[in-house]
């Protein structure tokens, strides 16, 4: 369940940090948080699916961690992007 190239890019071009940018905490954030949405969709009709519901649970995590780092180091990105991404209150 990857995403499609051309998403990927469109993702990584609307939140990096520079031109060449394809590793910032923002834009592994977005693209987890794409590929939760994808899996969350998968899951409305494949309710038994436990082995994807584990990599879910891995990825939450992982986009958990990238975010615990971000508010650490640098506060107002880390608002900007729960703001952007409507993942948080």
């Amino acid at each position: 369940m990857a995403l499609e190239k051309n998403k990927k890019n469109d993702i990584i071009s609307k939140f990096r940090t520079h031109n060449s940018d394809t590793g910032s905490p923002e834009v592994q954030i977005a693209l987890l948080s794409e590929r939760l949405n994808i899996l969350a969709s998968h899951f409305q009709t494949h309710k038994k699916d436990h082995n994807s519901r584990r990599g879910l649970l891995q990825m939450v995590g992982q986009r958990r961690s990238l975010l615990e780092y971000l508010k650490k180091h640098d506060r107002n990105r880390y608002e900007e992007i729960i703001k952007q991404l409507g993942i948080r209150k």
